[in-house]
């Protein structure tokens, strides 16, 4: 509704203005009876005319696949619920209260998130998740600098997205390096030295890899970027707020960082970007200049409302999140190596995080393999690439035979209540 003029112009007499202050209030008055009175029915949750194979809701199966998506925790949905519904304002809108509220909420997740890794909350850009964040750490970086420098650097097992956006820098005359990894997965900092040139402007390498957990020394590299004076840009999707970090210690410059994770809701995440020494970047998009310019469109309150508590929640119960995964991590994979023969781990067994686990089968074709397992949601590689057929390229640069990338699924997994008992799984035949 707009402002009443009756309410601010001068020389209207105390009557009128009393008159249409009562007028107000009634239609407020009727508006909340109506509100009380309407009986809100819940939709309607069957997609079964679009997926004819789904299962019966009380037959769906065992979710393992955490690092594709976790669900929200149901002290995320709490936090979140009133800015759906009663605190509506737009977080830009300066003029009012209900803009008042709004802009408080979002500053207070902007915090939460923050703190998570060390960082000053002014440090911390709003987005739409991790695929967002890393393009315009990716594409800004090399855009704003080129005029000075024209080369990248990541590894060949980087999410797709950060591969794509190196790609399309390259047909825009960029120069990217792609470092191969070793065995285990690991970066090779000998090898990353040496790749560093005068016309460097920015290093990419995520924190823990999605598909086979490993863990990279994210801290010797912000060291040696620091030390060369090129910025240092880290996906820490599958690392933010399970393990500890801390942007200062570590020297990471840009940090993208995924809300659905962390058993925060879907569609929002974060973009860390250092102010001293200031990282500057290319805007991907033109708009009203929210998120310091970075990142223009209305901030969705609720999204970031959730995404901060998710964040609360992961520093409340980090420590004991790690001992336990670590313990079912365990207790899986010396289940499944007593059980069954010719079981390949990839990454390395030690720099790795628990909860993201990848198990090659010698003779077995990881499709078959997920069509068998009736009772467990697993994958057979990065959610971002399911449509694909192709053998993972991730085990592809680790040096794993076609075969065994073929055959190769995650049991990527932080929902496990009571530990896995293999004789409980029911197998069908093939």
């Amino acid at each position: 509704m707009l402002p009443a003029r009756g309410i601010v112009q001068q020389g209207k007499s105390l009557a009128s203005k009393t008159r249409l202050l009562n007028v107000l209030s009634l239609r407020k008055n009727d508006i909340q009876n109506a509100t009380a009175s309407t009986k809100v029915q819940p939709r309607h949750t069957d997609v079964s005319d679009k997926r004819k194979d789904l299962p019966p809701l009380d037959m769906r199966p065992l979710y393992l696949d955490a690092q594709a998506t976790t669900p929200l925790d149901p002290r995320v949905l709490d936090a979140m619920l009133p800015y759906f519904v009663s605190y509506y304002g737009n977080p830009h809108s300066r003029t009012h209260a209900y803009g008042w509220e709004s802009e408080a909420a979002v500053e207070k997740a902007r915090k939460q998130v923050a703190d998570v890794i060390g960082a000053d909350s002014r440090e911390v850009v709003f987005t739409s998740g991790a695929t967002e964040s890393n393009n315009i750490s990716v594409k800004g970086v090399a855009r704003f600098y080129k005029s000075k420098k024209k080369h990248l650097i990541t590894t060949q097992t980087e999410h797709k997205c950060v591969l794509d956006s190196c790609r399309a820098l390259e047909a825009e005359g960029f120069d990217v390096t792609y470092l191969p990894v070793q065995k285990n997965g690991i970066v090779d900092m000998k090898l990353l030295e040496d790749s560093i040139r005068p016309d460097t402007s920015l290093v990419s390498v995520m924190t823990v890899n999605n598909e086979i957990g490993v863990k990279q020394p994210v801290q010797d590299i912000g060291e040696l970027c620091r030390s060369k004076k090129v910025f240092f840009h880290t996906d820490a999707a599958q690392a933010f707020g399970k393990i500890p970090l801390d942007v200062n210690d570590m020297k990471i410059d840009l940090m993208s960082i995924s809300g659905h994770k962390i058993y925060g809701p879907k569609g929002v995440g974060a973009l860390y970007i250092r102010r001293r020494p200031r990282v500057r970047v290319e805007a991907p998009q033109s708009g009203g200049g929210q998120e310091r310019g970075m990142r223009s469109g209305t901030v969705p309150t609720p999204l970031c409302v959730g995404l901060g508590a998710a964040c609360e929640v992961a520093m409340q119960e980090m420590e004991y999140d790690r001992k336990r995964v670590a313990s079912l991590s365990k207790h899986l994979i010396d289940k499944i190596q007593a059980a069954v023969p010719q079981v390949i781990r990839n990454g390395d067994a030690e720099q790795t995080y628990e909860g993201c686990i990848n198990l090659s089968f010698a003779f077995v074709e990881g499709e078959s393999l997920l069509m068998a397992l009736k009772d467990v949601a697993l994958s057979s590689g990065s959610a971002c690439t399911s449509a694909s057929l192709e053998p993972s390229y991730v085990l592809r640069a680790i040096g794993a035979d076609e075969d065994l990338a073929h055959s190769s699924i995650s049991p990527l997994w932080e929902m496990v209540q009571e530990g896995i008992d293999l004789k409980s799984i029911k197998w069908t035949q093939h």
